[in-house]
């Protein structure tokens, strides 16, 4: 009888950790992958097109390689990744070549919003976009 109980007792345990484990990874921020390359183009991993689609006060981590083009900024800045609308919100990155991480809280206002870089980086840098979206 006693192995009975210390059985149940481990069980018990083990669905409380598997629970407290779902549940810290529901809080975590969701993670999106982007390239800024040097062709003056967003890519984001696994998509065919750049667009991140979020949830009103989502909060993402983006973990964004920028390539340097033929153009950049004499800080070293090579492009940018810039919502207007939302630049007081935070939505104004300024990336260094390399791998950077910025964790931003999607805006509340449902709706398409361009992304784009405001750095000139090199030819076709005009039509360096992506967009977001804000799905309730």
């Amino acid at each position: 009888m006693n192995r009975k109980r210390t059985m149940i007792a481990i069980s018990a345990v083990t669905v409380s950790f598997i629970a407290l484990a779902v549940l810290r990874a529901a809080d975590a921020p969701r993670l999106i992958e982007i390239t800024a390359t040097k062709d003056a183009k967003f890519k984001i991993t696994g998509q065919k097109d750049a667009v991140i689609t979020a949830k009103p006060g989502e909060v993402l981590r983006l973990k964004i390689t920028s390539q340097k083009g033929p153009e950049y900024e004499k800080d070293g800045t090579v492009h940018s990744f810039t919502i207007k609308e939302f630049k007081d919100q935070g939505w104004d990155l300024r990336l260094k070549e390399g791998t950077q991480e910025f964790t931003l809280v999607v805006p509340d206002k449902a709706g398409e919003y361009l992304i784009e870089c405001n750095v000139k980086c090199g030819p076709g840098h005009e039509k360096m976009q992506a967009k977001l979206v804000i799905k309730p």
